[in-house]
């Protein structure tokens, strides 16, 4: 029998390779992707003023209902503990909110720097036809080979299933890689002596190939046949490319906003150093449109980004504004 005929190892019946090393994994990797879920949800309520928004609800969404169901229904079939039903029923709904939910995490901070709202329609439309294509037929054959267990059944699941998780690496790479061209463009903008320049672009280079290298990662363990590995990292890995995306809203936000005054240190809050709470707002996922007459051009960010929303006093606010009237050109 070959390997596509064969049934995932744990889907049936639970884990049953008697590797401890690799029960050892599935428990560590479900802990990190739990841990990291339960700090980012901390995170999110800290870090943004309003609670509203397709950035934060994406966000948000896809820790609550999606890393911590999808790591908690794997424990519970590979280990064998409750009914078949319910362990795949809680897999499945952390898998629809955890995987489409980061490719529309990444879409949504593409308005920031993207103006051509027609080519984000159509990179939506994409991400939502995909997900229905993939998901459905995914969803389906799951089931039956749990309760069917025809070969042919298990052969289309697992064909099935390395087509899905190549189709959503690709689609994540192509939003990476459009983000990482647009921010070059952006970047160009600049003057040439800016000393943050290049540092800005390698540590947004850098972190969009993490993200990249980390679904390659999971599609070979994939195309291995480690299903068992595959499933697991998966939650711990989408929880990681999760934290990344602060990271990547941090750089992006401090490239499009002014910079604040320097303040004393007892007014500046202390926060893990991917996080940077004066800097993000409650909507970045809408755009300015463009201004239509003589005046000076609304920059891209400017109805994204306000001073209303940044947790800092009044009094702050108003140096911080009387200082941008003054560096403004006449």
């Amino acid at each position: 029998m070959d390997a596509l005929s064969t049934p995932p190892g744990g889907l049936i019946g639970g884990y049953q390779g008697g590797s401890v090393t690799i029960q050892i994994l599935i428990v560590v990797f479900s802990a990190i992707a739990l841990y990291n879920a339960v700090e980012l949800v901390i995170l999110i309520f800290l870090t943004f003023n309003r609670f509203r928004g397709l950035y934060f609800w994406t966000m948000l969404l896809s820790a609550v209902l999606g890393v911590i169901p999808h790591a908690i229904g794997y424990i519970l079939e590979f280990f064998s503990r409750g009914p078949i039903w319910l362990a795949v029923t809680i897999a499945t709904i952390g898998f629809y909110f955890m995987v489409p939910g980061q490719s529309i995490v990444l879409w949504s901070r593409l308005h920031l720097l993207v103006q051509n709202q027609k080519f984000l329609r159509r990179l939506l439309y994409m991400i939502i036809f995909n997900s229905v294509i993939l998901l459905i037929p995914t969803t389906v054959l799951t089931y039956a080979t749990v309760y069917v267990r025809t070969v042919p059944i298990i052969r289309a699941y697992n064909v099935m299933e390395r087509l899905q998780v190549a189709w959503f690496c690709a689609q994540e790479i192509l939003i990476s890689a459009i983000y990482i061209y647009e921010t070059a463009k952006f970047l160009r903008l600049r003057p040439t002596k800016d000393p943050a320049r290049n540092k800005t672009m390698y540590e947004l280079l850098s972190i969009n190939i993490i993200i990249i290298l980390m679904d390659v990662a999971l599609l070979v363990l994939e195309y291995l046949g480690l299903y068992t590995l595959q499933t697991t990292l998966k939650a711990t890995v989408y929880s990681i490319k999760l934290k990344l995306e602060f990271a990547v809203l941090r750089k992006l936000v401090s490239l499009v906003h002014v910079r604040r005054p320097e303040s004393s240190s007892s007014e500046q809050e202390e926060y893990p150093n991917f996080v940077d709470p004066e800097q993000i707002v409650g909507d970045v996922t809408r755009a300015a449109p463009e201004s239509s007459g003589r005046g000076r051009p609304q920059h891209p960010w400017s109805a994204a980004i306000s001073l209303d929303s940044l947790p800092i006093s009044s009094g702050q606010r108003s140096r911080l504004s009387s200082d941008t009237t003054r560096s403004r050109p006449p």
